[in-house]
């Protein structure tokens, strides 16, 4: 299971207007034909949707209190190529779905259950009438957008429930998808401050009436309709949030977790383990699988400068998803053009190659010290750096299963102190020294704002199944201290 997922606003917003038409949504789909892709996961909405709903207002709408984006405001193709197609009698998802089953692909669809871009903004165009009439539906009711989590919608509130079920609920009359995907992860708190746990039951009851309708609509157009959900990394952390996707498994409600970050960074860290030894218990877990979510980028800590992701970074994050137990993998904001990490050739390269187990293990892997991003209060973030080099640090990274071949390296990125460019280090894998290389030529693609990137040879012996330990600390001599601000294990030619 290789999964796509496509935005609400980006096919939209990175096309010309003379391209809304038939056969450029036909050769959106025909990209990934005859690739390794063997899921398109499509966003329609987010507070609006971006066809012409009739339970919420288009992303083109205008009710008088928008603030539209201007002609030289890149966001302004967003809802005026919505509107030609719309105009032109042309439903991109229902043509996205039926080119899918032509391709051989799987098609669904990802609703966002409680987007919050651009509440700061009130009057931007993209946020619902229902949203704005009501901030006392706010998770803070009338609250500040300081964080924006603030201004996500309470599903406390029965209103709430029962406007965002009306979409789910049109979604599967007018669509025909092999799936329906609910992404809790956008933006991943639903509930006021301190009432997550407490309230959970509420979500609970919106997913087992979301799986009646899958079920409803799946005997009406004479095949199965999956459900799915998006949820936080850890499932002891859905569940204090609310996102309690183990019990929806136990009641036979979901047949897809996708545990993943927010965005703010990606977790190289998700212990699909954990998710797939809780559901082993649960006799109705039998057919319900588990693909780990990457983000676009990686962040070493809250706040800290982030980096792009990279096909190594990819090899690295589904390397140690499958020797987790992973049923799947699945990239988030890995479009084709304009948001992906990555150069259009590298990004055929992974399309085509794609991420199965025999073609990662023996690809170049990046795994990188980075956290999680969507936990409850008092809940580990696993926040590792910044550290104080001469101090050192320890950081456990799970790698996969161990190389057996080709070279592997301990890699250090440093921040601009004074001395930094003759700071010496002593570094160690699992105990084993590891031999001073030479720096990497350049800090791109190493995190945290690094201005030196140091480098430590490791014999493949050293490496062990899972997790690996590494221990880095600057040798005491007159350069003042240094701060280690990124740390990954690489491997490579």
């Amino acid at each position: 299971m290789f999964v796509i997922n496509e935005d609400n606003s980006h096919f939209f917003a990175t096309r010309k207007p003379s391209q809304m038409t038939r056969e450029a949504l036909l050769a959106f789909v025909d990209q990934y034909a005859n690739s390794a892709v063997t899921h398109l996961f499509l966003c329609p909405n987010a507070m609006r949707a971006s066809f012409r709903s009739r339970t919420r207002e288009a992303i083109w709408d205008v009710t008088g209190k928008e603030t539209m984006p201007g002609a030289n405001d890149p966001r302004g193709r967003w809802p005026h190529n919505a509107r030609l197609l719309h105009e032109r009698g042309l439903d991109p998802y229902a043509v996205w779905i039926d080119r899918c089953r032509e391709k051989g692909l799987s098609p669904w669809l990802s609703m966002r259950m409680n987007d919050i871009h651009g509440v700061n903004e009130l009057d931007s165009f993209m946020h619902s009438s229902f949203w704005r009439s009501h901030p006392e539906y706010w998770r803070v009711p009338s609250g500040s957008a300081a964080p924006w989590q603030n201004r996500a919608l309470n599903y406390a509130e029965p209103e709430v429930r029962k406007y965002e079920m009306a979409f789910v609920r049109e979604l599967l009359e007018r669509y025909n998808p092999d799936g329906i995907e609910l992404d809790w992860m956008r933006f991943g708190w639903h509930f006021p401050p301190g009432k997550a746990r407490e309230n959970a039951r509420f979500l609970t009851e919106f997913v087992r009436e979301a799986r009646r309708l899958t079920e409803t609509w799946g005997r009406k157009r004479g095949h199965r309709i999956a459900l799915g959900v998006r949820v936080p990394a850890h499932p002891d952390a859905a569940r204090g949030l609310g996102m309690d996707a183990v019990e929806w498994v136990r009641e036979g409600l979901v047949d897809l977790i996708v545990p993943c970050p927010f965005w703010t960074t990606s977790d190289f860290d998700i212990p699909v383990e954990l998710w797939k030894e809780r559901l082993a218990k649960l006799s109705a877990a039998e057919h319900v699988r588990v693909a780990p979510g990457l983000e676009f980028n990686a962040r070493p800590w809250p706040g800290a400068a982030a980096v792009a992701n990279t096909l190594g970074s990819v090899a690295g994050f589904a390397a140690a998803a499958w020797h987790r137990g992973a049923d799947g993998i699945y990239l988030f904001n890995w479009m084709d053009s304009g948001t992906r990490p990555v150069a259009s050739s590298v990004y055929r390269t992974l399309i085509e190659r794609g991420v199965a187990r025999a073609v990662v293990e023996h690809a170049p892997r990046r795994v990188p010290v980075c956290f999680r991003d969507t936990v409850p209060p008092n809940f580990p973030n696993n926040v590792r750096l910044p550290v104080d080099a001469v101090q050192g640090g320890e950081f456990r990274i799970y790698f996969g299963p161990k190389p057996t071949a080709g070279k592997a390296w301990i890699i250090a990125g440093l921040s601009g102190r004074n001395g930094v460019e003759k700071a010496r280090f002593q570094a160690a894998i699992n105990g084993r020294t590891a031999a001073p290389a030479p720096d990497l030529d350049s800090c791109a693609g190493i995190g945290g704002g690094a201005r030196r990137a140091v480098r430590f040879e490791c014999p493949p012996s050293a490496f062990r199944d899972g997790y690996n330990t590494v221990s880095l600390r600057q040798e005491t001599n007159s350069v003042p201290p240094q701060r280690i601000v990124w740390v990954e294990l690489r491997t490579g030619p």
